[in-house]
């Protein structure tokens, strides 16, 4: 899984692109990540980019075991005084290979699916390399929900990729491309609308991830 490091730094030197043309009104704007600016979730990303395995658990444990409150911590540490801190916070952390005790991969969704709930707001684009999403998206197929993944969900459609030799999960067909299937079944509802089949209806119970 070493090969995994490489495409998350590019991701990241992507996002600190983009996020570098903003003028601050651009980073106060609503991500997709409710109750999350743009702002919060560069600061989130500064947050897990510098997560290390024991600082999670100990990180969780403080949080009494509440993701979102560990989470919600996370984003009051790590955000700067003004987007230009912020900013180069992530600029510091983006090298780094430091990560929670999960599959790295996780690492690939973070950033893409991350990177969306900052750049679609904003009406920005990024043509991700294949790998990196299908990489995601078989992770987040195969992960229960209870560690922010759609197991369930995808047990019962079958979600089949348009730009991609990917077809997953038993049930109602749904097509799009790996990038719009990721973030539905990641609970980003906004893409709905690109995908088309019978099991669009089950997809639409996804909760935020």
């Amino acid at each position: 899984m070493s090969d995994v490091w490489p495409l998350v730094h590019v991701e990241r030197a992507a996002l600190i692109d983009d996020l570098a043309q903003l003028d601050d009104r651009g980073w106060d704007v609503p991500s997709l990540c409710a109750g999350w600016t743009v702002h919060d979730v560069a600061a989130h990303l500064v947050d897990t980019a510098k997560t290390t395995r024991l600082g999670f658990l100990v990180g969780l444990a403080m949080a009494r075991f509440d993701f979102d409150r560990q989470n919600a911590v996370g984003v009051e540490r790590e955000r700067g005084a003004s987007p230009g801190e912020t900013l180069e916070r992530l600029r510091h952390v983006a090298s780094r290979t430091s990560t929670p005790p999960a599959h790295l991969d996780t690492r690939l969704v973070e950033e893409v699916v991350h990177g969306e709930d900052i750049r679609r707001p904003l009406g920005l684009t990024r043509a991700y390399p294949g790998e990196v999403v299908v990489r995601a998206l078989r992770l987040q197929a195969r992960t229960p929900a209870s560690f922010g993944g759609a197991k369930e969900l995808v047990s019962r459609v079958r979600l089949t990729a348009s730009d991609a030799d990917v077809e997953l999960g038993d049930g109602p067909r749904v097509a799009g491309t790996a990038l719009s299937l990721l973030l539905v079944i990641s609970g980003r509802k906004v893409a709905l609308d690109e995908l088309d089949g019978p099991g669009i209806e089950a997809l639409g119970t996804a909760g935020p991830r």
